[in-house]
């Protein structure tokens, strides 16, 4: 609204500066002295078509006629009365540049036409009064007071309608970058998530289990079978803490303490975990492990992690896992007895994390039941050079 408004108040500006200049020259030029009545007529026609050119774009056609008409008519008073005396034309000019700017297609060539023709028709009458004989001069003064402000007018919109076009770009440039950056750090709440229901799931069923266990124990009276369990809830406990830790420290930026994120290489750990929460964990690698980068590793430490989460909470007795080295890929394969219990909603909440995990590696994740319905069985294939 400011910039309408703005634009507006030029407008009208620019229409009565030019009634003025174009008013006063009618005034000066001695017209009045000799005719008052028809002088009258012109300058209140010349003032009226000069504030027309403050009306909306769409009546740039209806203004540049107008001001043909007024300036032809005021040649024809000249001729007639003999006056010498060159009027100035602002509203002339000002029309043929709206005529540029604002119109377009056949209206706009046939009114620079128009505009042409009456400049032309103004220095002819010039010439018969013996002002200005010379053809090319005609031709010269026709063509600067026609065409020129129209060139101009086509020029400054055409420049105004690139720089739009230009800012129009760079908004959606901005807009785009804002959108990757809203992706991005979607993205990162979603990794964020995924970490921490793989390190939460993991120890807090460890730690259910243990203190299952444990109630059990005391309720036999079996002293020492409840203090390993209440000594497994105590490590579990103790390495979650140092997981969310790591993971809090790696939110922050922090990485003073030089720990590293856990990979292949505390697979050992891991799965004694898991045994001391009692799932049997028969582990084979075949192959010789190679150099992984390090955001690899610890993708794959991760779905390790969820599967024998999953083994642990909702699969049977006993787990089997292998992890296969081979050339450009690593393989991760996970099977395990089908409980009898379905499973819940968590188990499909961290399948959809792994595969999420292994497509950002170019990876693929094929899990479900054997044939026989007695097993179930995933297997995770990333290939090495994707990370």
């Amino acid at each position: 609204m400011d910039v309408t408004r703005s634009l507006a108040r030029q407008s009208l500006l620019v229409a009565a500066v030019a009634a003025v200049l174009d008013g006063t020259q009618m005034v000066m030029c001695g017209a009045f002295g000799l005719a008052p009545v028809a002088a009258t007529i012109l300058t209140v026609a010349t003032v009226a078509a000069d504030l027309a050119l403050a009306a909306p774009a769409a009546t740039a056609a209806a203004v540049a006629v107008a001001q043909v008409v007024v300036k032809v008519s005021v040649a024809l008073f000249a001729h007639h009365y003999g006056i010498t005396a060159r009027v100035f034309d602002v509203g002339f000019l000002v029309a043929g540049y709206q005529a540029g700017a604002w119109l377009s297609g056949v209206v706009s060539v046939l009114t620079v036409a128009l505009l042409a023709g009456g400049a032309l028709t103004v220095n002819v009458m010039a010439a018969m009064a013996g002002v200005n004989n010379n053809p090319v001069r005609l031709a010269i003064a026709a063509l600067g007071a026609g065409v020129v402000p129209w060139l101009v007018g086509r020029y400054t919109a055409a420049r105004g309608a690139y720089i739009a076009e230009l800012e129009q770009r760079e908004r959606l440039r901005r807009q785009e970058q804002r959108a990757a950056l809203d992706r991005a750090l979607a993205d990162e709440r979603e990794a964020i998530a995924r970490d921490l229901h793989d390190v939460i799931s993991h120890h807090v069923s460890a730690i259910g289990i243990h203190a299952g266990v444990a109630r059990m124990a005391l309720s036999r009276t079996d002293t020492e079978a409840a203090a390993r369990s209440v000594h497994a809830v105590e490590s579990s406990s103790r390495a979650a803490m140092v997981d969310l830790r790591r993971q809090l420290d790696l939110l922050h930026g922090r990485d003073d303490d030089g720990q590293r994120q856990p990979g292949l290489a505390d697979i050992d750990d891991l799965v004694q975990r898991v045994r001391d929460a009692g799932l049997t964990v028969r582990v084979q690698v075949t192959g010789e492990a190679p150099v992984l980068p390090e955001s690899l590793d610890v993708m794959l430490y991760r779905v390790v992690q969820e599967l024998l989460t999953n083994a642990l909470r909702h699969g049977g007795d006993p787990a089997d896992l292998e992890i296969a080295y081979r050339p450009g890929l690593v393989e991760v394969h996970e099977a395990n007895p089908i409980a009898a219990h379905p499973p819940t909603g968590d188990v499909h909440r961290g399948l959809d994390g792994i595969r999420r995990r292994v497509e950002l590696f170019d990876g693929t994740l094929d899990y479900g039941p054997n044939p026989s319905g007695t097993h179930w069985a995933i297997r995770v294939s990333v290939p090495i050079g994707a990370a």
